[in-house]
């Protein structure tokens, strides 16, 4: 096979017309040669960090779209499923994506359950470490979130890292606003990578003190225009990555987004494309192409260096994506689950108090972290209920392995006039998460997701509307435009119940997030991420 276009050598940064020789899957010879192509062949993206049950997809089915952006690759965690079904559920990534020409590199969960502070479906112990550790499908120790775990030298924290240095594989981090010292500490544990990185100084301690940083646009945190500037002077030590990416998002771009957006502020385009193909694959040592001769053909054609329009993505030579055709098929699997927990009343979300004044979490548009706000409680018939007037709501977390109380918070700018949403995707243990106006219609929009075992919903008095995800409750069995359109349905009815976060359910989902600070909800009660202690609702 041949192609011929503008070649994008990333690695000496030059652009020459030429041609690419493809055989037996590699770069078999590159040359300089007159054509009348104005197409640009260039090695194709990374995701350096995402976890694939974001998209409400499984791996073979967001390999299908990914490709059409140019994608070939990903660095991906699959903490998720591992949360809701253990081992088990990373075997099912694993093999699932190897369905696909598309280059999945799975790492091993670190941190499942997050924390001991909730109650998740699995546990992953170090010697549940040690055997992922040791399959080579396994490329990294996935993100280390229990980072305080790691500044307080938890035995169990370390010898998960321990294993992974054995086996020469990265350690990714998770510390979003550490610095000083404890930043310090943390990488000299041996962790490598950062994507929570929220500003500019943070982001910039973390690389001067020899820590790659990962600039984050998901769908949920976004935190491109507070990183970019970093690019260019420290672009070696800089990828680009998605986290969380929704189906409805997906379908319109990944990371040849990204690489848009920072060519269009004016970056040097080689700066850019390393950031976005180079420097992934040599952080996590990843079989992925680079357009050199002997290099897997993992390789794609667009249309210009300014938009990043794919026209074609091949993978080990075969072509995946033609204008506008994705050539990887979906394919049948079968459904794993982990729900047991059954229907709820009205008056389990009660909650009966005499307080004049509440704790409330205040969500922040485009953030994972949250504040923590005093606001004056609203009584009725002693049970502390909604504001809709303040913009107060009632948040619960319902434990979905096993019957318990609802756990219950009040919540700050989800904006809702009526009904409830609610979600089984629930960051990090996957329990049901809901916020609405009422007792009623939470309780309403909790046992839709029961009887589904799993899905995201919204609730009012005339309408309900569900997106089904039967697979481990956060992901589905459709294809991915069909879940694209149920979820951007869903997501315009949550609009029209007055919700105005741009993404309300990827909000909630993050809303029982212990190990990011600062106040947060689990399934056993109201957290401080700051101190890691449990608080009391009540002031």
């Amino acid at each position: 096979m041949i192609l011929q276009g503008q070649i994008v050598d990333i690695l000496n940064r030059r652009i020459f017309k030429g041609e690419i020789t493809i055989k037996d899957g590699r770069i078999f010879n590159i040359e300089e040669k007159e054509h009348h192509e104005d197409q640009y062949i260039l090695p194709g993206f990374v995701d350096a960090h995402i976890h694939i049950e974001s998209s409400m997809l499984v791996p073979s089915e967001f390999a299908r779209i990914a490709v059409k952006h140019g994608t070939v690759a990903t660095v991906s965690d699959p903490h998720e499923i591992a949360n809701v079904l253990g081992i088990e559920g990373v075997e099912f990534m694993i093999n699932n994506g190897k369905e696909t020409p598309f280059k999945f590199n799975f790492g091993a969960p670190s941190c499942v359950p997050a924390t001991n502070f909730e109650s998740a479906g699995a546990v992953i112990d170090s010697d549940g470490i040690k055997a992922l550790m040791a399959n080579p499908d396994i490329k990294y120790l996935a993100e280390m979130m229990n980072y305080p775990g790691v500044l307080f030298d938890d035995e169990e924290v370390l010898k998960k890292i321990a294993w992974a240095k054995h086996y020469n594989k990265p350690v990714d981090g998770h510390a979003p606003g550490l610095r000083g010292d404890d930043v310090t500490k943390y990488i000299q544990a041996g962790i490598s990578t950062d994507h929570e990185c929220f500003t500019f100084e943070e982001g910039l301690e973390k690389l001067q003190k020899g820590m790659k940083v990962l600039i984050r646009q998901g769908s949920a945190a976004k935190n491109f225009e507070a990183l970019i500037d970093l690019l260019p002077e420290y672009f070696e030590n800089i990828m680009f990555c998605s986290d969380d990416k929704h189906p409805d998002d997906l379908l319109l771009h990944h990371i040849n987004n990204l690489c848009k957006r920072a060519v269009n502020k004016g970056m040097d385009v080689f700066k850019v494309l390393q950031a976005a193909c180079v420097n992934p694959v040599k952080h996590y040592n990843l079989d992925v192409g680079l357009l050199q001769i002997g290099d897997a053909a993992d390789c794609i054609v667009v249309k210009d260096l300014k938009d990043f329009e794919t026209l074609q993505t091949y993978i080990n030579g075969e072509l995946v994506f033609d204008k506008g055709v994705s050539k990887i098929n979906s394919i049948p699997f079968k459904i794993l689950n982990n729900f047991h927990t059954d229907k709820k009343e009205v008056s389990d979300f009660k909650f009966e108090s005499s307080a004049k004044e509440i704790r409330v979490i205040e969500a922040l548009e485009g953030q994972l972290v949250t504040n923590e706000l005093i606001e004056e409680s609203l009584l009725q018939n002693g049970n502390i209920v909604s504001n809709i007037e303040k913009d107060v709501l009632k948040m619960t977390v319902v434990n979905r392995y096993q019957n318990q109380k609802p756990a219950i918070a009040f919540i700050k700018n989800f904006g809702l006039k009526e009904g409830a949403i609610a979600s089984s995707v629930g960051h990090d243990s996957h329990n049901i998460i809901a916020v609405g106006v009422s007792d009623e219609a939470i309780c309403k929009a909790v046992n839709l997701l029961i009887e589904n075992k799993g899905g995201i919903c919204a609730v009012s008095d005339k309408d309900s509307k569900v997106v089904a995800l039967p697979v481990a409750g956060i992901m589905s069995d459709q294809d991915a435009e069909t879940i694209g359109k149920q979820y951007a349905e869903l997501d315009q009815m949550a609009k029209q119940l007055g919700s105005t976060l741009h993404a309300p359910y990827m909000t909630l989902s993050f809303m029982a997030l212990l190990v990011i600070p600062s106040l947060k909800l689990s399934d056993k009660g109201l957290f401080d991420g700051n101190t890691f202690k449990f608080t009391n609702l009540e002031v």
